[in-house]
């Protein structure tokens, strides 16, 4: 089985392809680039490097947040422009979770965590060894992780865009281990993983039903909102 994963959830943009268990290309791009001006050019170099193409696919997979509003639309559409042609089922994956499934395999517990502002984190966490979800995705203040980091299985380790504020308020706590930020990020392979787990939990989906998981209300919609709740008596 040919699996596509691609990720443009956060800051980082990334793509891969694997062969049943076999991983035959992956790039990743970090260099201050829009989605919108790379994410195409990432897809169509692992086509050429690996002489497959988008009818040979027969699953995709799509980082579908929590994450950039912005960059989770383009990946979704970007996916879904390209498995709508040739009907082939797409999994709408976790980002928390395709970045527990970027780290190496050992013992303990990985929580993902990405950036979203006002000192808050899309976060979720999963054990290491067998990517068994441990906390479902949420988006709290960064402060109210401290029950979970107390209580969870050791050793720890933050990954994501958001681990440096993670690290800033637990790195001292007991069994915190520090993970290096180039190892700590969503990879390509890591999304066509969480992919495959979702096929086999059956929960891949025709193109046209996927759809983002943004867990909170955009900017717009919290200012609006806001000046609503202003203009009550």
């Amino acid at each position: 089985m040919i699996t596509f994963g691609l990720d443009s959830a956060g800051r980082t943009a990334a793509v891969g392809v694997m062969r049943d268990e076999e991983l035959l290309y992956e790039a990743f791009l970090s260099a201050g680039h829009t989605h919108s001006e790379v994410l195409m050019e990432l897809v169509d170099g692992a086509f050429k490097a690996t002489g497959l193409s988008p009818a040979d696919v027969d699953l995709w997979g799509v980082c579908a947040g929590p994450g950039s509003f912005t960059g989770l639309r383009i990946g979704l559409a970007t996916v879904k422009g390209l498995a709508l042609v040739h009907k082939a089922p797409c999994a709408a994956v976790s980002t928390p979770e395709a970045l527990a499934f970027s780290c190496p395999a050992g013992q303990g517990t990985v929580l993902a965590a990405l950036d979203a502002r006002r000192g808050e984190v899309y976060w979720a966490a999963f054990d290491l060894e067998s990517h068994a979800r441990l906390a479902p995705d949420a988006a709290p203040p960064v402060k109210e992780l401290a029950q979970f980091v107390e209580n969870c299985k050791k050793p720890l380790f933050f990954v994501g865009d958001g681990a440096a504020l993670c690290y800033n308020e637990y790195g001292q706590a007991p069994g915190v281990i520090p993970c290096p930020p180039a190892l700590g990020l969503c990879r390509g392979a890591g999304v066509c993983l969480a992919a495959r787990a979702v096929n086999a939990r059956g929960g891949a989906v025709p193109a046209a039903a996927l759809a983002p998981s943004y867990l909170r209300l955009s900017q717009a919609e919290r200012e609006r909102a806001a000046r609503g709740q202003s203009l009550r008596p």
